[in-house]
């Protein structure tokens, strides 16, 4: 397993970084792979902003076959931010691991029943995706998407109060999504060319 630490705002010392490495670790350990392709970025900054009352934020992204999850914690002192981001950091791997198992086991399930086809055949792989769609598509939106800008798409997204907006570029005719970030400035994704 591949664990890069940092520090912005904060140097990183070798008791910090040896428990940031501890946690995650115990969190990577979940996997059956033998954690070659784990790799988990840990970010340990200070706000310097006086206003802020939690300053010390440790923020973690895990990259495990080619799932991501993300943790991001704060709180007064570091290592209680470590423990906090180390701990919802595992809710996530446990609720992930939880999700294979459920399907493993109800693919199993179905196939000793008889009702579904086997793996590896057209029915087997429409049933499945069939069905995860209906587990977590709970609604359905349509709307007109009119050629606009960056600016004037922001615009719609404060009037509408969301914390994204999807639009078609008037510059380049691609579908856009603009985001709010956690600092309050906007995101633009685009797609790649």
């Amino acid at each position: 397993m591949d664990v890069a630490i940092k520090g912005r705002n904060i140097p990183v010392t070798e008791a910090l970084e040896r428990y940031a490495r501890e946690k995650v670790e115990r969190v990577v350990k979940f996997f059956d792979d033998d954690g070659s392709s784990s790799k988990v970025e840990v970010e340990l900054l200070h706000e310097r902003n006086p206003s802020i009352s939690q300053p010390e934020v440790a923020d973690a992204t895990l990259f495990v076959g080619g799932t991501v999850m993300k943790a991001r914690e704060a709180s007064g002192d570091m290592y209680a931010s470590i423990d906090l981001m180390a701990d919802k950091l595992m809710r996530q791997v446990r609720r992930y691991r939880g999700r294979q198992l459920d399907r493993w086991q109800g693919q199993r399930e179905r196939r000793a029943a008889g009702e579904a086809p086997p793996a590896g055949s057209e029915g087997a792989e429409e049933e499945e995706a069939t069905t995860d769609l209906e587990a977590r598509i709970v609604r359905t939106k349509q709307f007109q998407m009119k050629p606009m800008g960056a600016e004037e798409a922001a615009m719609h997204m404060e009037l509408l109060d969301h914390d994204f907006f999807v639009f078609t570029s008037a510059e380049t005719g691609d579908i856009n999504v603009l985001y709010r970030r956690r600092d309050g400035d906007f995101g633009l994704i685009e797609p790649a060319r």
